[in-house]
């Protein structure tokens, strides 16, 4: 099922990513050396509008992108599974911020979507699953996330624990448990929202037999 198309992101940040976009394309694309120049003019003109919209340096914004990466430029993957027990769902609380989030991260490749999310829920919490079902995929952009300089697809998988173990912490988590969806921890803004674990309780419950997509 599609979901509401209304953009959430800045619309001079949207035009800012796909400018860069633009770039990188054509600086992997183009054999005209005049042409490499103009592009690169371009990602230089993009990083400009970025920072002074960020109101950061501009030796800041160099950091979040890498110039000719030697492809067609794409969104990034963040999967993210949804891990059940007693009615309860499984979130590990992050290293970097404090707060809490669904198991995963940025997709590896030479995995398969479902492998990454096995991987990460094993990584972040100590349990082994099986990735069961696809129940929503995200443009990060149309969402209220914060702001973000990159743009991703989030994916969200619903995932069957397959030992008896408990939850335990990882080298990215300092805590992992499960919570009922009337007394959740604060969330890491960043990496999951309140939405997207109602959507998962919802594909839990088998109220949402489809899959949630933008």
């Amino acid at each position: 099922m599609r979901q509401d198309p209304t953009a959430q992101e800045d619309i001079w940040l949207a035009r800012i990513k796909r400018l860069l976009a633009l770039s990188e394309t054509g600086q992997h694309f183009t054999k005209d050396p005049f042409d490499l120049e103009r592009y690169d003019e371009i990602a230089e003109i993009a990083r400009a509008m970025l920072a002074d919209l960020g109101g950061v340096p501009v030796s800041q914004i160099q950091g979040l992108f890498h110039d000719h990466q030697g492809g067609y430029a794409t969104p990034s993957l963040d999967i993210r599974g949804a891990v059940f027990r007693d009615g309860r769902i499984l979130l590990v609380r992050e290293r970097s911020d404090g707060f809490w989030a669904m198991p995963g991260g940025f997709a590896d490749i030479g995995s398969s979507p479902a492998e990454n999310i096995e991987r990460e829920v094993l990584e972040e919490a100590g349990l082994n699953v099986r990735a069961e079902r696809l129940f929503a995929v995200r443009h990060k952009a149309r969402h209220p996330y914060p702001q973000d300089p990159k743009d991703f697809y989030k994916l969200f998988f619903l995932c069957r624990q397959i030992d008896n173990a408990d939850p335990t912490s990882g080298l990215e988590t300092s805590d992992a448990g499960f919570f009922p969806s009337d007394d959740l921890p604060e969330l890491s803004p960043s990496r999951i929202i309140l939405q997207d674990i109602l959507e998962a309780f919802k594909a839990h419950n088998a109220d949402q037999d489809y899959t949630v997509f933008d």
